[in-house]
């Protein structure tokens, strides 16, 4: 900036003497805005506060109709401030009336100003306000102002989050936190818990904003960002994690961030700009947040977690608190409420107390999550503004089945929960004494009942559910939490873990399924417009066979004088298993010849996931030696019906008639060439559908773990024979409704059978 404006050191040091002053909230906005409109030599300056209805309230202005303030408003979305409030970005235009957002407010008297800059008030991320500058002369505001405004924008955040402007209230629209609410989000990790909330904000109050000395705060940056490096070393050198491998790739993930050189520049920047270190912390840490959550690519939005994780953790160094979990938890059950929180986190407060975990953000293939649900943790993501409606120690309930949170629950609703949990343990109780039953359906029918499994912290379960084996290792688990490629020991010593964990019970490898939301930091892909449709899976395996020959070989170590069983994710041509045969052979070969030991015996497998393979039935059916139907990956191809997408989740019903008849059509042909055949999938989970697998002549079917004891008990008392003739006919009806759900509960409620 020229000498007149001063640049952002001198505006900051004339917002610190405003701060100072003793004020009231609107008078000392009012003068922020006159100060900076005569820094940057702007003729208006405006600031917009949102308000709990969403709707974004002119506070003050400098330059427009001053009879505007508090009058002129625009909803979150709805014109140039309302576009940048609901994207968290800026908007730097030389014609704002050109912009196809732009809305003109007649009582603020704005026609007459052409350019406009106007950037997202933020804290931690989210949007509070809009911050304004306008001229008559159409220009684009250069990279230095639009710092400047974007640096004078948190100031203004922690002015509006400390409470101190008047009206935001003024309609009713403030939160009453002592009534009961219930919160609708996505069931993530499957389970109920009942507790008391602890809310997860590891984030620091950053109240001292403005630097006395660059010099004295990039030391303290540094001094702090050095025992926060050494604190994750000594984390890694902790006996506990160099023990269980994804607890390490987790902190060796963190480790890579802390040392990330662009991250250091951008607070070091920020601090010549005239921020205290705390305070370069929050401003880039915000920043990071609103521009990570604009992007579609699954990878960077999961890093943004691990990121946030970081800067919160370095913020408590300067500040000189310590770190980890909320320490005063009582002697009480517990639900933890977050907006978002990394996998290590949820590891610091996992104990017998925790109950729950309740996210704003989350999602299924989330690390956190993915760590919850093998330690039996329920999980409800995507509950909007969890945090602001949760208070500390308010009773929750949380239903990770039905996908609910019921904040400060009734009587009447704690009630029938508590009755449901304590069902619920009668239930497991029962489960638990058929562990060690035969799988054998009434009328004498064995059915396999196999696990899905993906990380070391899964496999207790094998032997806790009575499962008869694994039917779905995701192995790229290993290399989701990684933070770089895992080496081949290290792959190697995974498989050997697995196969001697399992004690001589068969386990499936999936080859790695990545791409599409599965995305790895260290192999980066273009932006694809449908991931699930692209490069994933055994497509890019087949185009990356280093990848896959370094997984064949620890595999095959792994396995040495053992079964292995190897399927292939995402096939699309039976030629793709061909060529996967030719690989394994080549890598046998070259195994034996240099005196390693291989498997005693090796099964390829197919998983049929793309309705092409229908079509391919016979040839697939010579070309392995067993198929797994990927029932979820199948129904979302065969009805177009994005599984992920809330809005058309409720539509299609995986026990519709048409789908039902293409999972008959594999047993035919799998029974005609005598290939074996396993299902895995949420059907096979589910005690209905899993009845309705059994009636279409599935004889082996894998799930999670706590499934295996409630599809047992619908297994037992099922007379499968009786089951199949009745069911086979109604899929064929070419009338009564789409879904044979209702024939399905009718014929288990005669026959007596659970569900």
């Amino acid at each position: 900036m020229n000498e007149q404006t001063g640049g952002p050191r001198t505006l900051l040091k004339r917002l610190r003497e405003v701060m100072a002053e003793e004020l009231g909230a609107q008078e000392r906005l009012d003068k922020i805005v006159r100060h900076i409109a005569g820094n940057m030599i702007a003729e208006v300056c405006s600031v917009y506060v949102l308000r709990s209805d969403d709707v974004l309230e002119l506070f003050a202005t400098q330059g427009l109709n001053p009879k505007s303030v508090h009058e002129a408003s625009l909803r979150v979305g709805q014109g140039l401030v309302g576009t940048i409030a609901a994207t968290a970005r800026t908007l730097n235009l030389d014609n704002a009336q050109k912009h196809p957002a732009f809305r003109y407010l007649p009582e603020t008297g704005e026609e007459i100003f052409h350019s406009f800059l106007g950037v997202p008030i933020l804290r931690s991320g989210r949007a509070l306000g809009v911050l304004v500058v306008q001229n008559q002369d159409k220009r684009v505001y250069r990279d230095d102002e639009v710092e400047a405004l974007e640096t004078t924008a948190m100031v203004l955040a922690e002015l509006i989050a400390a409470g101190e402007l008047e009206g935001l209230d003024k309609q009713g629209q403030g939160l009453d936190l002592s009534r009961p609410l219930n919160l609708k989000g996505a069931a993530l990790a499957d389970g109920i818990g009942l507790g008391h909330v602890i809310l997860h904000e590891p984030r620091v109050v950053v109240t001292n904003l403005f630097n006395e000395d660059a010099e004295y705060e990039t030391r303290r940056l540094h001094q702090s960002l050095a025992k926060l490096r050494f604190s994750i070393d000594d984390m890694l050198q902790h006996r506990e994690v160099a023990r269980d491998g994804e607890h390490r790739e987790v902190l060796e993930a963190y480790r890579m961030f802390a040392n990330d050189q662009g991250w250091v520049r951008r607070m070091e920047e920020q601090v010549r700009n005239g921020l205290t270190a705390e305070a370069a912390v929050e401003k880039v840490q915000s920043d990071n947040r609103a521009r990570m959550m604009r992007q579609a690519d699954p990878y960077l939005r999961e890093r943004l977690n691990d990121f946030d994780d970081l800067a919160y953790r370095l913020l408590r160094e300067l500040v000189g608190k310590p770190h980890g979990p909320v320490t005063d938890r009582g002697d009480k059950d517990y639900v933890v409420v977050a907006r978002n929180m990394g996998a290590a986190e949820l590891l610091d407060y996992n104990g017998p107390a925790l109950r729950g975990l309740v996210l704003e953000e989350g999602a299924p293939t989330s690390h956190v999550v993915i760590v919850a649900r093998a330690l039996g943790i329920p999980v409800v993501g995507q509950v909007h503004n969890a945090l602001s409606y949760a208070d500390s120690a308010n009773p929750v309930i949380i239903d990770g089945e039905e996908g609910m949170v019921y904040l400060r629950p009734t009587e009447e609703v704690q009630e029938a929960y508590a009755e449901k949990v304590q069902f619920r343990a009668k239930r497991q109780e029962v489960y638990r004494s058929l562990r060690d039953e035969p799988a054998v359906s009434r009328d004498g029918q064995p059915v396999s009942l196999l696990m899905n499994a993906g990380l070391l912290m899964d496999l207790p379960n094998v032997k806790n559910s009575g499962a008869a084996g694994i039917g779905l290792f995701r192995t790229e688990l290993q290399f989701m939490v990684s933070s770089r490629f895992p080496r081949s020991g290290e792959q190697e010593q995974l498989y050997r873990d697995v196969l001697e964990s399992v004690e001589g019970k068969p386990v499936t490898f999936r080859t790695l399924d990545v791409g599409g939301d599965k995305v790895l930091p260290y192999l980066r892909s273009e932006q694809e417009e449908n991931p699930a449709l692209g490069w994933r899976a055994i497509r890019l395996a087949l185009d990356r066979p280093g990848l896959m020959r370094a997984q064949l070989r620890a595999l095959l170590k792994a396995a040495a004088d053992r079964e292995l069983r190897v399927m292939i994710p995402m096939v699309t041509e039976t030629r793709e298993v061909l060529q996967v045969r030719e690989i394994i052979q080549r890598e046998v070969s070259l195994l034996t010849r240099f005196g390693h030991r291989v498997p005693r015996a090796l099964a390829l497998g197919a998983m049929i996931e793309v309705p092409s393979l229908l079509y391919q039935l016979d040839d697939l059916m010579q070309a392995v030696d067993f198929v797994s139907v990927g029932s979820n990956d199948l129904f979302q191809f065969v009805f177009a019906s994005d599984r992920g997408n809330a809005r058309i989740a409720r539509r299609y019903d995986h026990l519709n008639r048409a789908f039902l008849r293409v999972l008959r059509k594999i047993v035919v042909a799998a029974q005609a060439h005598g290939t074996p055949l396993t299902l895995c999938g949420e059907m096979a989970g589910r005690p209905l559908s899993a009845m309705a697998l059994m009636g279409l002549g599935y004889r082996s079917i894998s799930m999670a773990g706590a499934a295996i004891g409630p599809v047992k008990a619908m297994l037992l008392e099922t007379d499968i024979g009786k089951l199949e003739g009745a069911l086979l006919a109604e899929i064929c009806k070419s009338y009564g409704g789409q879904t044979i759900r209702e024939f399905l509960m009718d014929f288990a409620d005669t026959n007596g059978i659970p569900y």
